[in-house]
């Protein structure tokens, strides 16, 4: 390595090269061309060759950066392949895992506004549209586009690199976790450094340890076998859809608290109260105005969503509620979720919310649990080494003091990493809460890309010098 790509220098003209790579343009072109691929996770079976095509465009850009990489069948059938690229320069050095996910949801071709595509990337002022470009193909991209930087720039990263793309991530990872069991010891690192989800808010730089488990299950009363005429039997026989409406109602209240003691964390501790205590959640001049008087009393909005249980209901259905008719519907019935945190009994979550209608004398309402998976609670301590380095690593590139969280509001397959192969979990965001994942008009901002750029490289460009936790 030479003396003019050592050192601070070194890092400051990698930082360069990766905001050149934006400012020229090719990181727009790459991620349009990742973006055109439609990897629809939730129609799998027709989205196969789509999936092909994604870890082929993995393939074709790592391999130049001296990755060599395999295209796995994934254990489940219900997902698509899964790739592991690894560079090793040295046996002694750490190794540093990265993930990532292909797939994205339902692109909704219908509902996105007029002018914009799903499929094609569109810019409009800071916003880049296009489905995947927050949830997480623009994710990943920026990552692999730092590591590149680093490459170039030095030669070296100083580290071997191991990256994971998967393509199920958005039908709940499946596979996932038998596939990290299978190659346990090939993919067992150091320390996992990768990025999905928001930002607290646009203009600051996030870290967070791991995620809020999630768990979805449908509550239904199903009563008869047909409907019935209101007007001949209003009054005489019950209507499903009011005993599942009272039935919902009793699991929280008007605030949204939750009324099922099973479901209320004792995992709240003043060292997390602490590390929360200068973070505000703000999703941008064009997300919701939060709402003070919602959720749990006694927390703040920050504990609330990072720190605390929220019981959901995604969908409620009686009837035909396009073409209602005057009858009392046969059956009701609603999807719901739980986002949990570190310390709820994954196991008895279902059957603690059938003890609760129990209670409440409502026999009739059934609890399934939903088919497909739950993604498990994960939380790495705020005062760990390696936190305390990574954060140190973003507030010199940004010069910005990050938010550190403990864990991600959402949902991610973080326990695959942390539990089963056993690393410490560095997750750096790249989106922001208002980014519409999951929706119509999904994008990402221009100023949290590039710096995630700048960001990243700086942190792997750290990552390959002295000074990193053992």
């Amino acid at each position: 390595m030479s003396a003019a790509n050592a050192g601070p220098e070194g890092r400051a003209a990698a930082i360069e090269r990766a905001a050149a790579y934006f400012n020229d343009g090719g990181f727009m072109k790459d991620l349009a061309r990742r973006v055109a691929i439609r990897t629809e996770s939730q129609i799998y079976e027709e989205r196969k060759p789509d999936m092909d095509a994604y870890m082929e465009e993995m393939r074709a850009t790592l391999e130049p950066l001296g990755y060599v990489t395999e295209i796995c069948a994934n254990p489940s059938p219900k997902a698509g392949p899964i790739m592991i690229a690894e560079r090793v320069e040295d046996p002694a050095l750490k190794t540093v895992f990265t993930y990532g996910h292909g797939d994205v949801v339902r692109g909704q071709e219908d509902r996105w506004r007029d002018g914009l595509d799903p499929w094609e990337i569109t810019i409009e002022g800071d916003k880049v549209y296009g489905r995947g470009t927050a949830d997480n193909k623009g994710q990943h991209s920026i990552n692999i586009a730092a590591l590149a930087a680093v490459l170039e720039t030095k030669g070296r990263l100083g580290f071997n690199s191991t990256i994971v793309i998967e393509t199920g991530e958005e039908s709940g990872s499946p596979g996932l976790a038998d596939f990290a069991r299978a190659h346990r010891e090939r993919l067992s690192c150091d320390v996992l450094v990768a990025s999905d989800g928001p930002r607290l808010q646009p203009d600051r730089p996030t870290l967070f340890m791991g995620s809020r488990g999630s768990m979805v299950f449908d509550v239904a009363v199903d009563l008869r076998d047909g409907a019935h005429h209101s007007g001949n039997w209003g009054g005489l026989i019950a209507n499903p859809a009011l005993v599942l409406a009272n039935a919902l109602a009793s699991v929280a209240d008007k605030r949204g608290q939750i009324r099922v003691p099973e479901w209320r964390p004792t995992s709240l501790t003043n060292s997390i109260r602490m590390a929360l205590a200068d973070c505000e959640v703000d999703g941008g001049e064009d997300g919701p105005a939060i709402e003070p008087d919602w959720g749990e009393e006694s927390l703040t909005p920050t504990e609330r969503v990072l720190a605390w249980n929220s019981f959901e209901i995604l969908a409620f259905t009686a009837g035909t509620p396009e073409k209602p008719v005057n009858a009392i519907p046969p059956k009701a019935v609603a999807r719901c979720q739980l986002r949990f945190v570190v310390g709820t009994e994954v196991d008895d979550i279902v059957p603690a919310l059938r003890r609760h209608f129990e209670r409440e004398g409502f026999p009739t309402v059934e609890v399934t649990q939903a088919d497909r998976g739950v993604m498990h609670a994960t939380r790495l301590d705020p005062d760990h080494p390696w936190v305390r380095w990574a954060a140190a690593s973003l507030e010199r590139t940004t010069e910005k003091k990050p938010a550190v969280l403990p864990n991600l509001g959402g949902s991610l397959p973080n326990d695959v990493f942390s539990d089963i192969l056993g690393m410490p979990t560095l997750w750096v965001p790249h989106s922001y809460a208002s980014c519409s994942q999951h929706a119509p008009d999904e994008h990402a901002l221009q100023s949290i890309i590039q710096e995630g750029l700048r960001a990243m490289t700086g942190l792997f460009w750290d990552m390959g010098e002295d000074g990193t936790p053992a």
